[in-house]
């Protein structure tokens, strides 16, 4: 367990061994989110990714890619159309 002291402006420090452990860099942002009257905070880009990679679940089998392998192979393809090379 980690403690962190409210400052005057109702700022605090996230300890050290808090930002390792939810990956948490100078400048970026935290999600704080309430639950049974609990507060958890996040990594915000990584709950935005996990939230976008849940939305595009199953959509390259929709799209009738059968493999990893196949999609990037289209994704090239795309890139040397636009890029002209």
């Amino acid at each position: 367990m980690e403690v962190a002291k409210i400052s005057s402006k109702g700022q605090i420090t996230i300890p050290l061994s808090v930002r390792k452990a939810l990956k948490l860099k100078t400048g970026d942002k935290v999600v704080i989110q309430e639950e049974n009257g609990r507060f958890y905070f996040d990594n915000a880009a990584l709950v935005a990714f996990s939230r976008v990679e849940q939305a595009f679940a199953g959509a390259a089998e929709e799209a009738g890619f059968s493999s990893e392998e196949e999609m990037q192979a289209y994704m090239k393809e795309i890139r040397k159309d636009v890029r002209g090379y």
